[in-house]
């Protein structure tokens, strides 16, 4: 199997919809990029940019020094990819966030507890992996899809960003162990909702998900099995009525890097349909 060209030991609070470590995602191309370069000193990603030409491969090594702190392995077939997003990212393509409509929400003593969210019917790329671990799944996963946004794709162009990327993940009923069955989608940009361009990689399967009611709790820092275990735990003790969710799967939304120390992530509960 094509893994994409990673390797790993090791996904937002996105409010209104308006805006793991040891893994990367889509959009950590841009930022770790820019983060690398900042840090030696060479200038701005833009700077750079400007005297690179399509085979210059220091985009790709900037990425897998900042991926070799959060172990993996970037290989080299993943320099156009990088480039593309980085590119696209320099204010000619901008990251659109995932519409919803809010319904509700739950304080406590001035907290936000949670969200109550409606999502609308869209058209998803999902690939679903099976590794060793959870992490692995993730990385495999995500880089298969950046490859398909990235012009891997029936148009042969750069598809667009789109927030958060999220992983849907599997427990047992107890909420104490999770399956390394793990699914990882992106959610089509606008342009691209009515006729999804179909990808050149067979494993991802474009779906139109239903329009669904989740519960959307946000939470910082890395996500793994741990982690996402105890947040889907800790969910459960908030909500009024967590029977009227689906209790074996749920969502892990991320939209931010994975190298900052206080990443945002949300845990969602999906409602069970009416």
């Amino acid at each position: 199997m094509d893994r994409g060209g990673c390797q790993m030991s090791g996904g937002g609070g996105g409010g209104d919809g308006t805006d793991q470590p040891g893994m990367i995602t889509l959009e950590d191309l841009e930022s770790f990029s820019e983060e690398q370069l900042s840090d030696s000193g060479n200038g701005s990603l833009e700077e750079e940019a400007e005297t690179m030409d399509e085979g210059d491969d220091r985009l790709l090594h900037y990425w897998q020094d900042a991926a070799r702190g959060h172990q993996v392995e970037v290989s080299e077939d993943m320099a156009e990819p990088i480039q593309q997003l980085t590119s696209n990212n320099q204010g000619r393509s901008q990251r659109e966030h995932i519409p919803f409509t809010l319904l509700s929400h739950k304080e406590k003593c001035g907290e936000l507890l949670y969200e109550k969210r409606q999502y609308e019917k869209g058209h998803w790329a999902c690939i679903t992996l099976r590794e060793d671990t959870y992490e692995q799944s993730i990385c495999y996963g995500f880089m298969r899809i950046m490859r398909y946004i990235c012009q891997q794709n029936s148009l042969g162009e750069y598809l667009g960003m789109t927030l958060p990327i999220i992983t849907v993940v599997r427990t047992d009923e107890n909420h104490s162990v999770m399956s390394h069955d793990v699914t990882v989608a992106y959610f089509l940009p606008a342009e691209h909702q009515a006729q999804p361009p179909q990808p050149a990689d067979s494993e991802i399967i474009i779906e139109i998900w239903p329009p669904t009611t989740i519960y959307a709790r946000a939470f910082t820092g890395p996500t793994n099995e741990v982690t996402i275990i105890n947040q889907i735990n800790a969910m459960a003790e908030l909500l009024d009525a967590p029977g009227l969710c689906i209790l074996d799967s749920f969502i892990v939304a991320g939209y931010t890097n994975p190298a900052h120390r206080n990443r945002q992530n949300e845990i969602w509960f999906l409602q069970r349909p009416e």
